[in-house]
């Protein structure tokens, strides 16, 4: 009951307590029930006016019994006698994470699950939802005001721990996690709706491995790493192996067609021009041209 209500119902009642002839303030005793019936009537048009603010919807509960019509947002005129509950109907968000400042529930509420092969996975994750605003009175009906907690967390984590089982735990780490979160999407999904929810999206933000996964993954992850480093070092072995052979065979072949094309004529030739540019050489020199008894000495 609003303040205004109260004060006009007590004006009321005084002003019959006044109208006595031993009263005072028995001439006043009209004047306060008017006042009051004035106050009653300020109050029940303030509770009559409902605001409901932007991305709120309202439901109305008349004596415990809820109305199936929502208020949107804006001014509604009203029952002064109804109680008005706002509802949330923008985008909202629930994280189940493990870090202590990053989950809604304040303490590590990530989500362990055991696997198919029998290892528990440890898995963080964020639900955006809505609800759906025709949808508010029978979630107020049911379930109150806490319906994050009722619905939201239990089939988000329920769900979760139905799918992991049927994938193995390094499945869910790499190959498969795509696959994982779009399924808990449909199932999730599928039951939010029915309870007058619209999952908008789901984010699986960290799966943890137990620590001797984790080892054994980083060092087959090291192995092949080794594997692929010594097998690129023996391509650039065996290609340079390869520029080798290729670089003989060319001297080979070069060096069998100059043999099969030099004649004796064309080798004297070239030992003339040899010879001749030495004898043009400033420095001092002694060339002895031809062979046998036709040789011939030009000193400088």
């Amino acid at each position: 009951m609003s303040l205004l209500l109260f004060l006009g119902l007590a004006a009321i009642i005084a002003s019959f307590v006044v109208n006595t002839p031993t009263s005072p303030v028995q001439k006043l005793s009209g004047v306060i029930r008017i006042a009051g019936f004035v106050l009653l009537a300020l109050g029940a048009l303030s509770k009559a006016v409902i605001q409901i603010d932007p991305g709120q919807v309202g439901v109305q509960s008349l004596f415990g019994n809820v109305q199936e019509r929502t208020l949107p947002s804006g001014l509604s005129v009203v029952n002064p006698l109804v109680e008005v509950k706002e509802f949330d109907i923008k985008t909202q968000n629930y994280t189940m994470s493990g870090v202590n400042d990053a989950g809604n529930a304040g303490d590590d509420d990530a989500i362990k699950a055991l696997s198919q092969d029998g290892l528990e996975v440890t898995i963080d994750l964020t639900v955006l939802y809505r609800i759906i605003p025709s949808s508010a009175p029978s979630i107020y009906r049911e379930l109150g005001t806490s319906y994050r907690d009722l619905i939201v967390r239990p089939i988000a984590r329920t769900r979760i721990r139905d799918l992991a089982a049927n994938y193995e735990a390094v499945s869910l780490y790499s190959s498969k996690r795509e696959e994982f979160q779009s399924k808990i999407f449909e199932a999730i999904d599928s039951d939010f709706t029915s309870r007058g929810l619209v999952l908008e999206q789901l984010l699986v933000r960290n799966i943890t491995l137990p620590e001797s996964v984790k080892k054994a993954i980083e060092s087959k992850i090291n192995a092949e790493q080794d594997a692929q480093k010594m097998e690129f070092v023996l391509q650039k072995e065996q290609q340079e192996a390869e520029r080798k052979r290729v670089e003989a065979r060319g001297i080979a072949d070069y060096q069998e067609i100059i043999a099969s094309t030099l004649t004796s004529k064309q080798l004297q030739y070239e030992s003339i021009l040899a010879q001749k540019e030495l004898s043009l050489s400033p420095n001092a020199k002694v060339v002895i041209m031809g062979s046998g008894k036709g040789n011939i000495l030009i000193s400088q």
